[in-house]
């Protein structure tokens, strides 16, 4: 929030110091899980399971608490830069070398060059400035903008940009999903998922571009219908259908608060929402503290 400008740089230096260390083992297990994967098939892995994680790092936009969506990008950025230093590692690169720091900001379109890239790096933050007259929330809302052009989910730096026609209409169906979301928070999980999806095969695709030196023809493309993405539509589709049959019988039963229907109306979508978002965190939260198998 004090220099949002920064924010490339200093996601890049904090996924190198946390995140370099370990993805060269991680590779090696991988390597070693799969002795006779080839260098191509190892690179299909590696981008496979980094594309699940940046969803699923992602999916806290599904819930009802837009407040997290800074720390779900946030999560998603990072899962992408570890992505991009399992694949470094894949070719024999240190991941925790400076110089990956720089070519990740290469990678997400932020410098045109590494020696750029390196020279911004090594330049010390300015102190931090008076905050602006516009208030916290207009720079979260700066600070969340630029998070998603990093993560490629708006108009991908290094890319033609969308003629106005087609920016107009990806911005309201930004627009559709979200009026929707309030009512039916799940409804955020197959869209986000989409959206987190496609922008990480692009920046894969250019990671293994640029430490490889051409496009990976083994690299998943996915032709067939993902079973998370049905499980994700259809939880979707049953926190649409919650609150829509809350309004049904508050209509049918004439259930009325002070005079009025609103009241009513108002507590039955706020209660889905809660309920359904609710539902959902906990079920996570119950996964992740599952032994793995």
């Amino acid at each position: 929030m004090a220099e949002p400008a920064r924010l490339p740089e200093a996601l890049a230096s904090f996924a190198l110091r946390h995140l370099g260390p370990g993805a060269g083992p991680a590779v090696d297990r991988l390597r070693a899980a799969r002795p006779d994967a080839d260098p191509a098939t190892l690179r299909a892995l590696v981008v496979s399971r980094g594309r699940r994680r940046v969803v699923t790092e992602g999916a806290f936009v599904g819930g009802p608490f837009l407040v997290l969506i800074p720390l779900a990008f946030c999560g998603a950025l990072l899962s992408q830069a570890r992505t991009v230093l399992e694949l470094a590692a894949t070719e024999g690169r240190d991941p925790a070398d400076p110089e990956r720091a720089a070519e990740l900001l290469v990678l997400q379109g932020v410098y045109g060059d590494t020696a750029s890239a390196r020279a911004a790096l090594e330049t010390r933050p300015a102190a931090p400035r008076a905050r602006p007259a516009r208030g916290r929330t207009a720079g979260l809302r700066d600070l969340v903008l630029r998070m998603a052009r990093l993560l490629g989910l708006l108009t991908p730096s290094g890319e033609q940009k969308s003629r106005r026609l087609a920016r107009i209409g990806q911005w309201a169906l930004v627009a559709c999903v979200f009026l929707v979301g309030l009512v039916a928070p799940l409804v955020w999980l197959p869209y986000m998922a989409l959206a987190y999806n496609r922008a990480t095969t692009r920046m894969t695709d250019r990671a293994i571009v640029f430490y490889v030196g051409s496009r990976d023809l083994r690299a998943p493309r996915r032709v067939r219908v993902d079973p998370s993405m049905v499980a994700a539509g259809l939880r979707a589709t049953g926190s649409l259908l919650l609150p829509l049959g809350g309004l049904l019988v508050v209509a049918a039963t004439d259930t009325r608060i002070a005079g009025g229907q609103w009241p009513v109306a108002t507590i039955v979508l706020v209660s889905s929402c809660l309920l359904t978002g609710g539902w959902w965190l906990w079920r996570r939260h119950r996964r992740s503290e599952e032994p793995p198998p």
